[in-house]
């Protein structure tokens, strides 16, 4: 689909204006807006430079609450807005809705190509890649036509989608085998995202279902949480995990600790060689870097892919470049960092302030240091685990804690408001913001999700 005239317009006077060098300031192109590649603009918004922020997307996606569009609970307007809104007073920024597909080190090049295929060039004096992951399916790439990611806001209209859609079906059916597959959701991954997700389509099955189809007994439909490890919340305490554990009991979440997936299809999955009939799958655990590692070619990166940066965060012998984020490999102490949005954001802010100081003079700041300020996550609603500094809290002060700091990091006011008054109403009324099917979503056709 080409772009409205008036983006072709501008990609190309960009480009154009870009070659002659209209610009004096010095160049600073941002691959990526999400949390570091946002934090770095902003971070940048009183140095005397010319930004440039490329993205794939229009907008900045909270994601930690993904999870909430694609379980009904939350709009997609409550968790993304868009980035020139975003930076619209910050003069000089541009923002450019984009493709990266190259990198040249040697002339400061990117090259990128926008949705109506127009190629465009920018020229940059430093450069900062913010480009994010993509789930790892650990080389069963075959299992992603069938095993949904949630990483976008495509994804989670589509898996909204495939969830109600499910419901329906499921309630027209008079086959008992085929209504069980429709009822039956299988998530891999017992991680944060993974636990956070399984809880919420739990919390549907135990309130959507009794409301709004009459037709389906709620004991008929399973939840099911899958993972690898002995235990859900592997970055937390034994003790949080086992209360996080016991809590998805609660909810009806049925735990396969410790096992395997070998095989997932269009008609469910094999799972420590039992076969589990579901027409949902959803895919959350592990992810993988982006391709910046192969942009910037002869670069060193980890097993992972992850660029291995110096501890400033810029590249081995291009100390123009920075990396940030979870494209970038960096060990604290020791210890290698998570990918998690703390740390995009704190590296995003340390390397606008490096940047700063380098093209005002100032005395460059030491190096990179994250403060982890602790693990946080919600198992339903009222729930939620928190530990951080020793401090360890489960249950519903925990979870006033969690609705708090990420209201907090929600990019404006505006969401801010509504995602606390849509939080108590659906405490209070179990009634999410938007169970609309989406035609044209599907969460398992071809990998992919179209609207």
């Amino acid at each position: 689909m080409d772009l409205p005239i008036w983006e072709n317009l501008e990609a190309l006077l960009f480009a154009r204006g870009n070659e002659a060098g209209m610009n004096t300031n010095p160049s600073i192109v941002i691959i990526g807006g999400g949390f570091g590649g946002l934090a770095a603009t902003k971070a940048l918004r009183r140095t005397r430079c010319q930004i440039t922020l490329i993205d794939r997307t229009n907008h900045y996606l909270f994601q930690p609450l993904l999870y909430q569009v694609a379980t009904t609970v939350l709009d997609t307007s409550q968790i993304a807005y868009p980035l020139r809104g975003l930076l619209s007073n910050q003069k000089n920024t541009n923002v450019l809705l984009a493709v990266v597909t190259s990198i040249d080190r040697a002339k400061r090049v990117v090259t990128a190509v926008s949705q109506s295929r127009t190629e465009v060039k920018i020229g940059y004096d430093y450069l900062i890649v913010a480009t994010g992951a993509s789930y790892s399916y650990f080389g069963h790439d075959e299992f992603a036509k069938y095993a949904h990611g949630l990483k976008s806001l495509v994804d989670a209209v589509a898996i909204r989608s495939q969830i109600l859609n499910s419901f329906e079906a499921a309630e027209i059916s008079s086959d008992d085998v085929e209504r069980a597959k429709l009822l039956t959701f299988v998530l891999v991954g017992a991680g944060p995202s993974g636990v956070e997700l399984a809880s919420a389509i739990s919390e549907i099955i135990n309130s959507t279902l009794n409301q709004e189809y009459r037709g389906l007994d709620k004991k008929n439909a399973h939840v099911i949480l899958v993972d690898t490890s002995n235990r859900v919340l592997t970055a937390f305490s034994e003790s949080i995990s086992n209360a996080a554990a016991k809590r998805l009991k609660q909810l009806g979440v049925e735990l396969r600790l410790g096992q395997t997936v070998d095989k997932v299809d269009e008609d469910g999955v094999m799972v420590a060689g039992e076969r589990i009939a579901s027409k949902t799958v959803i895919w959350t655990a592990g992810v993988t870097p982006s391709p910046a590692g192969k942009w910037l070619t002869d670069v060193k990166t980890d097993k992972a892919g992850r660029v291995l940066v110096n501890p400033n965060l810029s590249v081995p012998d291009s100390p123009e470049i920075f990396v940030i984020g979870d494209t970038a490999s960096l060990a604290d102490e020791g210890v290698k960092l998570p990918g998690v949005a703390q740390v995009a954001i704190q590296q995003g802010k340390y390397v606008g302030h490096v940047l700063d100081c380098l093209l005002t003079s100032k005395a460059a700041p030491g190096a990179f240091r994250y403060f982890d300020k602790g693990n946080l996550a919600v198992i339903g609603r009222g729930f939620a685990v928190l530990e951080t500094k020793g401090i360890r809290l489960t249950g519903f002060l925990a979870w006033i804690i969690w609705a708090v700091v990420h209201i907090m990091f929600l990019a404006t006011s505006s969401l801010r408001i509504g995602v606390f008054m849509q939080w108590v109403w659906a405490f209070f009324t179990h009634q999410g913001a938007s169970s609309l099917i989406v035609k044209g979503v599907s969460a398992n056709e071809n990998g992919t999700s179209s609207t």
